[in-house]
């Protein structure tokens, strides 16, 4: 299920990841999700595209490499 928009993401994302970092899993889920079945894959493609440039600092938060 590709998302729309930014609001329609899950909370865990809205929540924890800042703006860009928001559109970045998005596209990278909606991609994923076009070539996927199963919903898995597309969520470990899309967290791994925010990985290459965002890291979680030592409060928790994400923040730009």
């Amino acid at each position: 299920m590709p998302y729309n928009s930014l609001s329609d993401l899950p909370d865990s994302v809205k929540d924890n990841l800042p703006h860009h970092a928001q559109e970045i899993f998005k596209e990278a889920f909606n991609s994923a999700s076009e070539e996927y079945d199963e919903e898995e894959t597309p969520f470990k493609v899309a967290w791994s595209a925010v990985k290459q440039k965002y890291k979680k600092n030592d409060d928790g938060n994400w923040v730009k490499k």
